[in-house]
């Protein structure tokens, strides 16, 4: 979780099976995909037989050759995506701590200075998602970016 932008999925040997066989893989690979990797962007999958043997089923061959260069491709570019890679990361963790900052906010404001803290506190914890609801309002914050 939270590194999904780092994986590379590839379906290799898939010369072994025709062209409906491949579709049929493909889609329950792209299906079962999707309930693992809980992103909103389709997982970009790789199609290929990498080895130097020849190809079992040759009708797929233009497919192959065009997804092989695109996965080679794609491996090359990921030194010049780094730096890229790094500062997204960087402007999520600081989105992150800023709305941590609001919820410890409205938390620290709603609690009392005395007496009566951890029934407070329980039933500030009841209440976590209205007070999401409310710092999404107050502050124009997606959803996207509260804890879980």
């Amino acid at each position: 979780r939270g590194h999904d932008d780092k994986i590379r999925i590839v379906l290799n040997k898939a010369d072994m099976v025709d062209h409906q066989q491949l579709m049929r893989v493909y889609g329950a690979l792209m299906w079962s995909l999707g309930k693992v990797l809980q992103t909103p962007e389709v997982a970009r999958v790789y199609i290929g037989s990498f080895w130097d043997q020849p190809l079992r089923f040759d009708t797929n061959r233009r497919l192959f050759e065009d997804e092989e260069q695109d996965l080679f491709r794609d491996l090359q570019s990921l030194p010049r995506n780094a730096t890229l890679r790094k500062l997204n990361d960087l402007i999520k963790r600081a989105r992150l701590a800023k709305v941590h900052a609001y919820i410890i906010s409205s938390l620290r404001k709603d609690m009392p200075a005395m007496f009566g803290k951890d029934g407070k506190k329980k039933e500030l914890i009841k209440g976590l998602n209205a007070i999401y609801e409310q710092i999404q309002r107050e502050q124009q914050i997606s959803p996207g970016d509260f804890p879980d």
